[in-house]
């Protein structure tokens, strides 16, 4: 047997080998000590619910799980030679992390129930394989050493992070928590996984160049629409579901400026697959909807992702308060400065979190460091309109705008904006109002009026304009073109919130200190420390309290114990029989006390009522006298016993008549037979050797369960 408190990986077993049973010793991780089983491979539920194919699947799937709970019921030991030397189990294990359907699979909703329960009991059994395999100590006898724990996991592949990723997309939902601390662990005890995550950074980035080079952006060729998109919602379903849960790995994402790649990415990408899906004629109109569902999925994944990215690597040491917080808001603002040319990801990034609400929280928590950054003022005119303080809307909606030459455009707030910031980047003297008003003449091209202005070719109606001129007013003539789109920038005022002290709520609501709703408050009440004036002599001769507290167990008197009724007296009797609504019934069927051994009078005499001795008048307490009378009256009322002491005999028959009813009736078994030498009955006998063989089973070894059953009964306090 393994010794206590040493890691498994330095403990000796010694066991019987070969057929002589000769024993030898081996360590405790050993494939000799692996026991024979073959782990079958798992296959993902049939999208067609015939009975045969069910049937199949239910069968394969309760050897999964049957031996899945075998491996659970392990010994500490037991259970790692099986993981780390039986090829079978690892087979097993990965192929349900290959084939297990994902949440916008079809064979992820089972038209039957079966098959559904089946599949959850499958999910659960690899779930608690793979966080048992995670944890290098379930007790204080059964551990390993932290190192070596690292090395197994990571020499023999229990875990790499393939299959990290595909647990979190597969038990992220509901399980977070626990497979939050199980990653952590794993990074924690081998930091080598951080290189290979480093690599598989690189390898997610050449995913991302090779659906662009499929989507016919980087080369020619034809594709596979299908599996492209199949493609993207897998990937980014499962990144971000691996951030979600392991934020610690967002660190490596962005060394790599993975943000930036995934915009633009966002901005090139998603509209040439959008625009193949609505173009492609497929001949059936579910797998269209399908794919349109998988493609708006993966957009809203990937806008996450960049929110994941955001939040943990620059706005939560920001608001954490970390060192060298201007260098984190000035790499925030740097990035929020690169999504401007990325129209399209702004926006839809912007709808899920808006952005002006990122800054105006930075601005109220650090005002100081705005002035001194390089990229605040072209964000604060961006994003929050300095003229209202109101925050711009950069939600996806499109203008209609008719040029100069009778042209009609769609452009969007966002657009506009972008627009408006190239041009001022170059010309920031220009106002708004006068840039405005240029767009408009020239048919919203930015190159054209700063190739004008620059020139001083203007047309005469521009010439004639301030070109300082703000955004409003009458800033193009009679025109209200420009009109409807600054007012379309700006979103409604918010309505302002009640006061805090109108709508709080406290205990302490007009009382005589109630400062914000009463003008005047007696300041004669209120000091600090010790009241001028007071002794701790006065204080404690201060006997007010007593005097109170006397007069309000003085009523208690008025309390009787007893009431004598006279017969004499009309409407006595009738008065003790009417009903009275405040009586309590409860224990009226439950005759409490009932079969204890104390007697009645103990139980249904109530205590005489008497006052606390400090109140008592006198110095020294005067003891009540005793009711002799009435105990003489109970002496003589009571039955007198009958002292005759009966046959030893008589009374062992009958106790051995009672023992034996009891036991009859509770069947029990009759142990104890005739006395020695009369011999025994069978009956006696087959109980005896029942007794026995399951004395085991009670004796002391429920003395727990018996003294819970007696507290719940009220027999012990507790």
């Amino acid at each position: 047997m393994a010794c206590a408190m040493i890691p498994l990986d330095e403990q000796q077993v010694t066991e019987a080998a070969g057929p002589l049973g000769k024993e030898r010793t081996l360590p405790a991780l050993h494939p000799d000590r692996k026991e024979e089983r073959c782990f079958v491979t798992y296959k993902p539920p049939p999208e067609d619910s015939s009975p045969a194919q069910v049937e199949e699947y239910l069968e394969h799937g309760k050897f999964i799980t049957e031996d899945l709970d075998w491996l659970l019921a392990l010994r500490h030991d037991k259970f790692w030679c099986q993981v780390v030397f039986d090829e079978s189990l690892q087979k097993c294990l990965d192929s349900y992390l290959r084939h297990s359907p994902r949440g916008l699979d079809p064979s992820s909703l089972p038209s039957s129930p079966a098959v559904a329960d089946m599949q959850r009991c499958i999910h659960r059994a690899v779930f608690m394989t793979f966080l048992r395999m995670a944890t290098h100590k379930e007790s204080k006898e059964s551990f390993i050493t932290p190192t070596v724990f690292g090395e197994i996991i990571y020499n023999n592949f229990l875990f790499d992070i393939p299959k990290i990723l595909d647990l979190c997309v597969l038990f992220g939902k509901g399980n977070a928590q626990l497979l939050h601390k199980m990653i952590e662990n794993i990074f924690t005890q081998q930091p080598c996984y951080y290189g290979d995550l480093d690599e598989a950074v690189l390898s997610v980035l050449q995913v991302l160049d090779t659906i662009l080079a499929k989507c016919g952006l980087q080369c020619e060729g034809a594709t596979d629409l299908v599996d492209l998109v199949l493609y993207l919602c897998d990937t980014c379903t499962t990144i971000q579901a691996f951030l979600d849960i392991f934020p610690a790995a967002c660190s490596t994402f962005h060394c790599h400026s993975f943000l930036n790649r995934l915009a633009s990415f966002y901005e090139v990408a998603v509209p040439d697959i959008e625009k193949a899906v609505r173009k492609r004629n497929f001949d059936d109109d579910s797998l269209q909807e399908d794919l349109w569902r998988r493609v708006c999925h993966a957009r809203r994944r990937m806008v996450e992702m960049a929110h994941l990215l955001l939040l943990h690597t620059c706005l939560q040491p920001i608001l954490e308060g970390s060192e060298n917080i201007q260098t984190f808001v000035e790499e925030l603002l740097q990035h929020f400065t690169t999504f401007l040319p990325e129209k399209r990801f702004l926006l839809d990034y912007d709808e899920q979190f808006p952005i002006a609400d990122d800054i105006s929280l930075l601005q109220q928590a650090f005002p100081l460091l705005y002035p001194s950054s390089t990229w605040s003022h072209t964000l604060r005119r961006m994003f929050l309109n300095e003229s209202t303080s109101q925050p711009l809307s950069l939600r996806n909606i499109h203008i209609p705008l008719i040029g100069r030459n009778g042209a009609a455009c769609m452009i969007s707030a966002g657009e506009l904006e972008s627009l408006l910031t190239h041009i001022r980047d170059l010309l920031p003297d220009l106002g708004e109002g006068f840039l405005l008003a240029c767009l408009h003449q020239y048919n919203y091209s930015s190159e054209l009026v700063i190739n004008y202005i620059l020139e001083d070719r203007l047309h005469p109606d521009l010439d004639k304009l301030d070109r300082a001129m703000p955004s409003c007013g009458n800033c193009a003539g009679n025109n209200n073109v420009l009109m409807v789109i600054f007012a379309s920038l700006c979103r409604p005022v918010k309505e302002e919130l009640p006061p805090v002290l109108s709508t709080r709520s406290n205990v302490f609501d007009d009382d005589e200190f109630d400062v914000f709703n009463r003008d005047q408050v007696d300041m004669t009440r209120v000091w600090k420390g010790r009241r001028k004036g007071e002794s701790v002599r006065d204080l404690l001769n201060d006997k007010q309290h007593i005097a109170e507290q006397k007069e309000r167990y003085l009523t208690y008197e008025t309390v009787v114990d007893e009431v004598i009724v006279i017969p004499s007296e009309s409407g006595a009797i009738d008065n003790l029989n009417d009903y009275d609504d405040e009586y309590d019934d409860t224990y009226d069927i439950n005759q409490v006390g009932a079969n204890d051994l104390d007697g009645d009078s103990n139980l249904l005499n109530r205590r005489p009522f008497t006052i606390p001795q400090v109140l008592r008048q006198g110095g020294r307490p005067q003891m009540q006298e005793e009711n002799i009378e009435e105990e003489e009256d109970e002496k003589e009322d009571a039955v007198k016993r009958d002292q005759f002491v009966q046959d030893p005999a008589l009374l062992r028959e009958r106790a051995e008549a009672r023992r034996a009813t009891m036991q009859h009736r509770k069947g029990e078994r009759d142990v104890v037979g005739k006395p020695k030498g009369q011999g025994q009955s069978t009956e006696t006998l087959l109980d005896r050797r029942k007794k026995e063989a399951h004395k085991s089973r009670g004796a002391n070894h429920n003395r727990r369960a018996m003294s819970d059953r007696k507290r719940n009964k009220g027999m012990i306090p507790s």
